[in-house]
């Protein structure tokens, strides 16, 4: 059936009211040359299982991997049904947060379940209802400490995920502010005293990823430290949420924002996005973090209801003054994160555990090959930086065999060549890290 948003009549309407004859007046400002006379031949509309066939047929020509050993802030981790079933329900099936908020009940009483879960996670009092992505979770963090302090510079781990600094970058451009990058030392964790250097009263806020692009934990203890002693604010980062199962929480190690990738939690790999941007701080930064909260209260019965507490955006009250620009977030990745902690609950540390031994079996194993070595001797999560004699052979090989090798550090750290980013999740089996070996031997 077709579907003709407007009638012949309507049309004649809208025409008289805005004076033309006919719809080509619309289009007279197109160069004669530029406008097309006549249609193209196109083929005859296929029914709908015709069109499915077709599809199918050109989906068989795709060559799926058979696994990835490739994390650098999206990762390979197994989803329950239930994740699945739920965010597809027509009540939930929506990326958006409700603006007749009261009435919608199911999706806030989500929203306040997933911002406790995350409080609890990272170690602080608050959660926002959920930003784009990690990276632009990390870049909001940066700039709130620098407006709220009235400070205009920025120090940033290298070791943080070059894309997240890139945007950490480009949102301090446009708003004035300088920033300044940190090296990492040879066991891949940020350098304390070059930080401790560039530490000044101009410093507004300290970024730090954790575990960072290496895989690396860093010494959150002491960057908060070093960082509250010159009245900096302290933002630490990760793009892997499973690592929050088993480290200690930032929150309570002295960060006063936590931000990262929420992907980990329920939601596939697919093409970069849409992914879920976590965002947890200490209470005395409620006002002004960006986004939404959502809050549980009683109506005047005395029953237990959920609203939208604090919208600090520009669309709503604080106009000008509003702390942030973000006007959606990813209320149904945030969702999926939502089910998928409640339905593993404790046993995210389990998972956690089992992440660490198969990084480790993977990260043995592949040392025990003729010319690799390891690049940072530190503890990892996840993934692990090893050199190798020739990364581009290494990783066409094991394509050719259906597997993502893994991640070249050399285009984003031109020092580490030859060095490749492997990660490893409890979709690994034993079996597969055996054929990787055997593969590259």
């Amino acid at each position: 059936m077709d579907y003709c948003p407007h009638t012949p009549d309507d049309i004649k309407q809208m025409q008289a009211a805005i004076g033309i004859a006919g719809i080509e007046e619309l289009f007279a400002d197109i160069p004669e040359k530029f406008m097309i006379k006549q249609i193209p031949d196109i083929p005859q509309a296929l029914s709908e299982m015709e069109t499915m066939s077709v599809m199918s047929e050109l989906a068989g020509k795709n060559k799926l991997p058979r696994f990835t050993l490739t994390g650098a802030g999206a990762y390979y981790h197994f989803i329950p049904a239930v994740v699945g079933h739920i965010v597809g329900r027509a009540e939930f099936y929506t990326a958006y947060t409700p603006y007749q908020a009261e009435i919608s009940q199911g999706i806030l009483q989500a929203i306040y379940e997933y911002q406790t879960m995350i409080a609890h996670l990272t170690g602080t009092e608050i959660a926002n209802a959920s930003m784009y992505d990690g990276a632009s979770a990390m870049a909001e963090a940066a700039v709130l400490c620098a407006k709220m302090s009235g400070k205009n510079k920025i120090i940033i781990a290298r070791s943080v995920h070059p894309e997240y600094r890139q945007v950490v970058k480009t949102y301090s451009w446009a708003n004035g502010y300088k920033v300044v990058e940190i090296p990492y030392i040879p066991s891949g964790q940020i350098d304390l005293d070059v930080l401790q250097k560039k530490l000044d009263d101009q410093v507004a806020a300290v970024l730090v990823q954790s575990p960072n692009f290496f895989g690396v934990v860093e010494d959150i203890a002491s960057i908060a430290d070093a960082a509250h002693k010159k009245e900096a604010l302290f933002v630490t980062g990760f793009t892997d949420g499973t690592s929050l199962g088993i480290l200690n929480p930032a929150g309570s190690l002295g960060a006063d924002f936590v931000v990262g990738e929420g992907q980990s939690f329920g939601n596939p790999l697919n093409y970069g996005g849409p992914y879920l941007g976590i965002f947890a701080a200490k209470e005395k930064f409620m006002r002004r973090i960006p986004g939404r909260l959502v809050g549980a209260t009683v109506d005047k019965n005395g029953k237990r209801g959920f609203v939208l507490t604090l919208q600090t955006r520009e669309q709503h009250i604080r106009r000008e003054k509003a702390t942030s620009n973000i006007c959606s977030n990813e209320a149904l990745c945030a969702l999926a994160a939502g089910v998928y902690l409640a339905a593993l609950g404790k046993n995210l540390k389990r998972l956690a555990e089992l992440n660490i031994y198969k990084t480790q079996y993977l990260k043995n194993s592949l040392l025990e090959l003729a010319g690799w070595e390891e690049v940072f001797p530190t503890p990892v999560y996840n993934e692990f930086v090893l050199r190798c004699p020739d990364a581009q052979k290494v990783n066409k090989k094991l394509k050719k065999e259906g597997i993502i090798g893994g991640y070249a550090l050399q285009k984003d750290y031109p020092e580490l060549k030859n060095t490749l980013l492997f990660c490893a999740t409890e979709m690994i089996s034993k079996e597969d890290i055996d054929k990787v070996v055997a593969i590259l031997k």
